[in-house]
């Protein structure tokens, strides 16, 4: 035995000098979208290896002898790049392919790929940003359609932040998404375009168009010096890849809901040259909610033109259109504290006239690459939102129990124009790689909101704890006077901005990146109630990424926004503009061959001048405090950790946890100094496990679960250093799913523990009310997706 035991460990070092005269080489291979492209063919010329990229884009060549190669990556619609490589004797050399689309003709193919992958090395290129995510300094996650699909997600409002350490969503209208994160509302992109209109726009996407959705922390001065420092989020909706792909999907779920959807690419023209891709969406939806429903379409249409292999012009135009119950029906209302009345509670009536909205949106891309080195891209875009509807907010409470709800107008006219054009290259100076990024953007935005007109939705009489609904018929119901434009009786919301920037990526050492950039950007912001304020205002940025290993780094950032601060003080000047700076430092690493990824980050974020209350002059008709100085100032500070990827070989896992430290630390009402910022939590924690059975009889198979926890939460809103007390959420779902061939069937059930969970403000001590959102109590869905 004991010879046996000698020869064995004999035998294992025998085997790890053997191993040790070779090199491997692994890498991914993507297309310019950042998504994986499976089945590509990586050969070293002149020899017998090579491998094929896996679902996930990833490949793997290894035993490769010492010494000088040409490694060469193709793919059937992809332009063949190769590169010269150097192989040591018992190292690990990544290389990552990035693939153009070519416009040589391309055989009909259909591709059945699961695609399953969880985890996304590169950020698209609306971001502007060329490289590795491993390699940027800052903290970027990114949700692909993957896990979109896996979490039955269907738009905005569900679940999206879940994967994502420290998002959570605010309570808001239910038409469009209001994403928290570092402790600030972040702004919504859509295909690196901001596309904020209002703080009510604009609709919320569904994810029948989604391919991925960015979360950028931080301010990222060189898209968004003029935004909140928590960060934005970016919507990247689905591009034709070249191939043949059509896919169709039908969903029933709790409250007679009813959804298809159909997703369908290829070519044109027989040349190839021509693109498409299409995806449309319809939905009947009911809700818990008594009388409440929100039906629904969308239609996402795409068309890329290959001018030659370095040319391509993208057109897309979006259209989506929800037809709801009256907008504020998902409030509850209470003067005794939160939640004390049913999840199915509602202010509605069956007889209220249906809000309208529709959002439309066109987008144009050119990109050309002067060469292998230089990219130069424009973009523009327009959007277009409509909304003809009604409102409902209480008019005051008689007694706890009695409510008078109050029915308003709420018609809408918003636009915005977007206009971008920016470069990236690379070149070498005195031994140093530059990686530069430069460009100018510019934005108007225009949002007319009309609620002139309101009455009385029935009397005193509606009772919360025992409301009675049908009693109010449409003799009692308001006509409202819609003769006149929107632009004439509405108030009118107007945001404008322009900017240059540049940036400049130093490459030291091979493994040391320094980043020095800066964007002057002019903003001019208006509102009806405050007027307007013009500002201009420098914001520098400077980070630092080394790379601690060939799949880890280290990075540390500092950026800085500003917006501009409306009205004016007691003496009608202008209030200097809000200012905010956040620094950060992290680590980053891709584990057993980029399969699944970590990143460990550590911030502080700083608002300055904010508003508050000006106690030392008082209206001197009234004696009241009508006037505002900015002297405030908040500060967060958190830490961030994100685990995402297939950990095992049938298991993919996200796991990610947040602590988020908010105060106030500047207020004229020293009341308020130390206390927690609204719609912030303590702690955010967050598990998604998906895991696939391959074998057996069971082959196919898919379970998968999960939970969101929300601890120390602050109310989303309130008037008071007493703050009343939201408590901690948690919340577990889970499904089970088979596929088939080309058929997949995926049953999900949320909140299975049935809680009652809610997210609210309040009205206090103004009003002494309380409202909140309940989501709904355990609910099922059932999706079966036919590819073909």
């Amino acid at each position: 035995m004991h010879h046996f035991r000698y020869s064995f460990l004999i035998l294992i070092l025998l085997s790890t000098v053997v191993f040790a005269q070779t090199g491997t080489i692994i890498g991914t291979v993507e297309n310019s979208e950042g998504q994986p492209i499976p089945h590509a063919n990586v050969v070293l010329a002149g020899t017998n290896k090579g491998a094929a990229t896996d679902s996930t884009g990833r490949y793997v060549i290894s035993n490769i002898e010492s010494g000088i190669y040409l490694l060469r990556v193709s793919s059937i619609g992809f332009k063949e790049q190769q590169r010269e490589v150097v192989v040591k004797s018992g190292e690990t050399l990544p290389v990552h392919f990035v693939l153009r689309q070519t416009a040589h003709q391309l055989p009909e193919v259909v591709v059945f790929s699961d695609a399953e992958t969880y985890t996304v090395t590169r950020p698209s290129l609306s971001l502007r940003i060329n490289g590795s995510l491993l390699d940027v300094p800052q903290n970027i996650r990114i949700v692909p359609k993957a896990v979109l699909r896996d979490q039955q997600i269907f738009d905005m409002l569900e679940g999206v932040q879940r994967n994502v350490s420290g998002v959570h969503r605010a309570e808001h209208w239910d038409v469009y998404a209001s994403m928290h994160m570092r402790g600030s509302e972040i702004t919504p992109f859509r295909n690196g375009m901001n596309v904020r209109l209002s703080p009510w726009s604009p609709l919320t996407e569904d994810m029948s168009m989604v391919d991925r959705i960015e979360f950028v922390k931080g301010p990222a001065g060189f898209m968004l010096a003029n935004g909140e420092p928590g960060g934005f989020y970016n919507v990247v909706t689905k591009k034709p890849t070249g191939l043949e792909k059509r896919e169709a999907t039908f969903s029933v779920g709790s409250y007679g809901n009813h959804r298809a959807t159909l997703d369908v690419e290829g070519k044109f023209s027989e040349d190839g040259k021509l693109l498409y891709r299409l995806n449309m969406m319809g939905q009947l939806r009911g809700t818990h909610r008594d009388h409440e429903f929100a039906n629904r379409y969308s239609i996402a249409s795409v068309l890329k033109y290959l001018i030659g292999d370095e040319t391509s012009i993208l057109l897309e135009y979006n259209e989506q259109f929800v037809q709801m119950s009256a907008i504020g029906s998902n409030y509850a209302f209470s003067k005794k504290g939160f939640g004390d009345l049913p999840v199915h509670f509602t202010t509605t009536e069956p007889n209220l006239s249906p809000s309208s909205l529709r959002d439309k949106a066109i987008f144009a891309l050119f990109q050309h690459s002067l060469n292998s080195n230089w990219r130069f891209t424009t973009q523009l875009a327009y959007l277009h939102f409509t909304q003809e509807g009604q409102g409902l907010w209480p008019w005051g409470f008689r007694g706890d129990s009695f409510l008078q709800r109050g029915l308003f107008v709420w018609d809408a006219l918003g636009t915005s124009k977007n206009g971008q054009v920016f470069v990236n290259g690379t070149f070498q100076t005195a031994g140093l790689e530059h990686n530069i990024l430069a460009g100018v953007d510019a934005n108007h935005k225009e949002y007319y909101g009309a609620w002139d007109q309101g009455a009385a939705l029935g009397d005193t009489t509606f009772n919360i704890y025992s409301p009675e609904y049908g009693k109010v018929n449409g003799n009692q119901l308001p006509k409202w006077d819609r003769t006149k434009d929107v632009r004439e009786v509405g108030r009118q919301y107007q945001n404008n901005y322009s900017g240059f920037y540049l940036q400049d990526e130093i490459g030291l050492f091979d493994a040391l990146r320094v980043t020095v950039g800066g964007r002057y950007t002019t903003n001019t912001d208006g509102n009806p109630y405050t007027g307007r304020a013009t500002v201009d205002k420098f914001t520098p940025r400077a980070g630092v990424s080394y790379s601690l290993t060939e799949n880890s780094s280290a990075y540390a950032l500092y950026d800085e926004i500003f917006r501009p601060n409306l009205g004016t003080d007691w003496r009608g000047n202008n209030f200097p503009p809000i200012t905010g700076e956040n620094v950060e430092f992290g680590v980053k690493n891709e584990w057993f061959d980029g399969r699944w990824n970590s990143s460990l980050s550590f911030y502080r974020v700083i608002k300055n001048n904010l508003l508050t209350t000006d106690t030392e002059h008082p209206d001197t008709a009234t004696g009241r405090f009508i006037y505002s100085r900015a002297t405030g100032e908040q500060q967060f500070k958190g830490i961030e950790i994100d685990i995402n990827g297939r950990i095992m070989e049938n298991l993919h896992l996200i796991l990610n946890y947040a602590y988020t430290d908010a105060r106030i630390t500047k207020d004229s009402n020293p009341q308020l100094v130390g206390k927690q910022v609204h719609s912030t939590a303590k702690h955010i924690h967050n598990v998604w496990f998906k895991y696939a059975i391959t074998v057996g009889a069971l082959d196919g198979m898919k379970l998968s679960a999960g939970y969101q926890y929300l601890g120390g939460r602050s109310a989303t809103w309130y008037y008071s250093p007493d703050q009343p007390r939201v408590p901690d959420y948690f919340r577990v779902d889970a499904g089970i799913g088979y596929q088939v061939q080309s058929f997949t069937v995926d049953l999900l059930v949320n909140n299975l523990l049935n809680r009652y969970l809610y997210i609210g403000g309040a009205f206090y001590p103004f009003g002494n009310y309380y409202w909140w959102q309940a989501e709904p109590l355990r609910n099922y869905r059932l999706t079966v997706a036919y590819r073909f």
